[in-house]
């Protein structure tokens, strides 16, 4: 059976993720702690918070299609000298939901620059397909129908906003029939210059609360508005919004961040906070340059 070859630099992120957990080790025993019961025994895995984490982001730029195969047939076989204490599959399956809040907090010192060129989108995560939707229990009462251009969708939505260089700067997972407007405020609290969407996301009252705080929202019209002046570059950089469809295309395909199989909501998230974070480190993201050494026709001035 061929190997298959990792897109990821596994050193790279088990130093970060590792160096990240000490600090916040250090940090957690500086906060005073609820007493604990005498007598209380309190375990503790053989593995490391770190080592799960490491391992678990691995998956999500391994090529493998489920974790189980990606654990059984690469990590135990491969990984000792790296991870001496491996555990089981099963055992290691109930250790991932334990890194969840540490994998967040860790998601969020992995956001890009902010560049004053931001794209916001929202794509569907589907928890199952449309026809055992009513069978479905795993996410009972934590997901929705929901609507767009393609169809109707039954899970949840991930709402991104991106740079021009492809770099995560906000997220956010919500049921799938939550309006893509009601969270724009929240994700853009420290964004500047200009964000572009789709027509999903026009609303004038949502304009001008952006536009106070220095952030202005750039969508295409609908065909019963009104035509209004655009400035050259904005019409150049909506044609280019297509870069965060090239993204939510490798969270999905190649960070594998949907599918079915889950089989609690806690390994959906860590499993989501995972592909997030692996997506983070490929090496290559969808992005674009808008400079004027690539485009000559155009004066300098408008950019």
């Amino acid at each position: 059976m061929s190997t298959i070859v990792s897109r990821l630099d596994i050193t790279q992120i088990f130093c970060e993720v590792d160096d990240f957990c000490n600090q916040w080790e250090s940090l957690w025993q500086q906060v005073p702690q609820l007493p604990s019961t005498a007598g209380e025994r309190r375990s503790r895995s053989r593995m490391h918070l770190s080592e799960v984490m490491t391992i678990v982001i691995a998956f999500h730029g391994s090529g493998y299609k489920t974790f189980k195969e990606f654990y059984t047939l690469d990590v135990l076989t491969r990984w000792h000298e790296a991870f001496p204490n491996l555990v089981s599959y099963s055992r290691f399956v109930e250790l991932m939901p334990w890194c969840l809040m540490l994998l967040c907090c860790f998601l969020h010192t992995r956001t890009g620059e902010i560049t004053g060129i931001s794209f916001i989108d929202s794509t569907p995560i589907n928890v199952c397909h449309n026809c055992r939707a009513h069978s479905h229990k795993v996410f009972k009462g934590l997901v929705k129908w929901g609507k767009n251009s393609v169809g109707w969708h039954f899970g949840f939505k991930l709402h991104l906003i991106i740079n021009d260089c492809g770099e995560l700067l906000a997220f956010s997972l919500t049921p799938a029939n939550v309006d893509d407007r009601k969270l724009v405020p929240d994700m853009t609290k420290d964004l500047i210059g200009k964000l572009f969407g789709d027509r999903g996301y026009i609303s004038q009252k949502l304009f001008e609360e952006l536009y106070e705080r220095g952030l202005q929202l750039v969508t295409k019209s609908k065909k019963k508005m009104k035509n209004r002046l655009v400035k050259l570059i904005d019409k150049i950089l909506l044609r280019k919004r297509a870069v965060i469809e090239s993204v939510n295309d490798h969270l999905k395909n190649i960070c594998q961040i949907e599918h079915s199989r889950h089989r609690s909501p806690f390994n959906f998230l860590v499993n989501l906070m995972a592909g997030l974070a692996a997506y983070t480190y490929l090496p290559k993201k969808p992005s674009i340059d808008i400079y004027p050494k690539d485009l000559p026709a155009l004066p300098p001035a408008i950019f």
